[in-house]
């Protein structure tokens, strides 16, 4: 019952994450917004977050989330090619891989925590 809940709360915080993700990468670069300080931290950040709370909240379908956060990822990259302030970058799409790879083990050490627990 609990595990229900969790998941359904991780659920909602990944798809508010999620949005707010595209938001942010999509709005014109002049309007303030929260940022590590550059801006290859900020996509490994955001698609950390984003791996941690997809795989929360979809158990057990590990390579679909990380795979369709990647996707997810490029076509964030082809939509800012298409905005007036914004570039698509390759680097941007490795920065992303990289903090899906965080996220997971971000993950992989917190259920291994957490299975140690009495």
């Amino acid at each position: 019952m609990i595990r229900l809940q969790i998941s359904k709360v991780l659920r909602v915080a990944f798809w508010v994450c999620a949005i707010a993700v595209l938001v942010l990468s999509l709005v014109p670069i002049t309007a303030p917004m929260p940022s590590t300080g550059w801006d290859k931290t900020n996509h490994l950040l955001a698609f950390a977050t984003l791996a941690f709370l997809g795989r929360g909240a979809f158990p057990g379908r590990t390579v679909a989330v990380l795979a369709g956060l990647l996707v997810y990822g490029g076509v964030i990259e082809v939509l800012q090619s298409f905005t007036p302030d914004r570039s698509a970058e390759w680097t941007d799409l490795l920065a992303d891989g990289i903090g899906l790879l965080l996220g997971e083990m971000l993950t992989w050490l917190s259920w291994r925590r957490v299975a140690k627990q009495p």
